[in-house]
């Protein structure tokens, strides 16, 4: 058994470049800080995976150190992509309910890996993951860390807040299968969700996922409503926020959305059907959006689209759900652009494929975003949005995250699709330059 761990841990491992302590890379275009004008001919200067020095023009060597230098003197260069909402242990589709049954963590784990792969070489430097059992995605994360294997640096959730029979709680199961899939983030009242949220952190948590309403794909009748009481809502807010975490709400219907918002949840997933009146509510509490928008352009927007797609076999609860979205999403998110909430990517990839990540960014543009707008949040507002030090911009004392192409993506959004080069932490994983 430990032979065949070992050989499929393998198929995995890469060996991080041989390069010098100092790496200058020559940036033809570089947009440091999405939201500021791009500037013409820059070197970075890197060193032990940092942006140590932003220096005009192109130079090639540093006095007294020996340098490597990375051209991308005709790419346009920009930070490391950042997605708020994945779920690397998996990809729903028709058979996702037997795998929950019939494969191991281990196996969510190496998948994971897989799919973290896939993620980076989108361009995903950071992401957070929002949701997973067991102890795959700690694992993960910390072998990301050190280097073992590639993928996006993660924060991981660990399990979802829910409430018993919520959307992030085991549904359509014989008792004894639910009993082995049982979620230690399945809580009832105020207390017993503290509990629940100290349990997440004692187990690693980075970040606090709540699932405030019902789901679409959980397999329950109990439509997308609120699930959670207001009184439980500030329970969870107020122990995650004393224990460092940020806390962010899986949450559909507007009933759901507000509580969510006056509980002082730092930002809502998804929030489907939020109104006008909510839109406001975001901005009064400064909470952050990320509407996930390309998981149902890629489902179908439409009943004939759907029923021909990857969910064409859900269960009957799920696909009246999921036949009700529509272009919902979309809608949604035009309103919140015009009335100036403020957006945050996230693609709930797991559901969408993954590697598909930076189709958001089209999905921004295609409601009203100007390309800039867009790229702004999936780099310097998600990093704000996720409380992420270090990341979403290019300057000195933030990780060398760096993603070129060939093209200006402020002239077609459609570039951040063909990258050209891709660093995380300094260290190269694609440069076809």
């Amino acid at each position: 058994m430990m032979t065949l761990l070992l050989a499929l841990l393998a198929a995995f491992a890469f060996s991080r470049p041989a390069v010098s302590e100092t790496i200058l890379v020559h940036a033809g275009t570089l947009l440091a800080v999405p939201g500021n004008d791009p500037v013409s001919e820059r070197t970075l200067v890197i060193r032990d995976g940092k942006i140590v020095e932003i220096r005009d023009g192109f130079i090639s060597l540093l006095p007294g150190e020996e340098a490597a230098l990375i051209d991308l003197s005709d790419q346009f260069v920009m930070p490391g992509f950042i997605d708020l909402h994945v779920h690397l242990t998996g990809q729903s589709g028709d058979n996702s309910r037997n795998e929950r049954i019939t494969k191991s963590d281990a196996h969510a784990s190496l998948r994971a890996a897989m799919y973290a792969k896939r993620t980076l070489m989108a361009g995903f430097t950071t992401v957070r993951n929002l949701g997973s059992r067991g102890e795959a995605m700690f694992a993960l994360r910390d072998a990301i860390a050190a280097g073992h294997v590639p993928g996006p640096k993660i924060l991981v959730a660990g399990y979802s807040i829910t409430p018993t029979g919520g959307h992030a709680d085991v549904h359509g199961y014989r008792a004894e299968i639910s009993a082995v899939l049982a979620s230690s983030g399945v809580c009832d009242g105020p207390d017993d969700c503290r509990r629940a949220v100290r349990l997440q952190v004692k187990r690693g948590a980075d970040v606090i996922k709540v699932t405030a309403t019902g789901g679409v794909l959980s397999n329950t009748n109990s439509g997308t409503g609120q699930q959670f009481t207001d009184d439980e809502l500030r329970a969870i807010a107020e122990t995650a926020h004393a224990l460092g975490r940020k806390v962010t709400a899986h949450a559909h219907d507007k009933p759901g959305i507000d509580a969510a918002l006056r509980a002082g949840f730092d930002s809502i997933e998804h929030s489907m059907w939020a109104d006008a009146e909510t839109m406001t509510l975001f901005k009064e509490t400064g909470a952050w959006l990320i509407p996930t928008v390309y998981p149902i352009t890629y489902v179908g927007d439409t009943p004939e689209k759907m029923k021909q797609g990857p969910f064409r076999n859900l269960p009957p609860a799920s696909m009246e759900k999921l036949l009700r979205l529509g272009r919902q999403p979309r809608d949604m998110t035009k309103l919140a652009h015009q009335m100036g909430v403020r957006i945050a990517l996230g693609t709930d990839s797991g559901v969408s494929p993954h590697g598909h990540n930076a189709r958001e960014f089209l999905e921004y543009v295609a409601i009203g975003m100007t390309p800039m707008e867009a790229l702004m949040a999936g780099t310097v507002s998600a990093a704000e949005a996720g409380g992420i030090a270090g990341v979403g911009s290019i300057a000195p004392g933030m990780a060398a995250d760096l993603v070129a192409m060939s093209k200006s993506p402020l002239r077609d959004i459609e570039e951040v699709l063909r990258l050209t080069f891709i660093m995380r932490d300094g260290i190269v994983f694609k440069n076809e330059s």
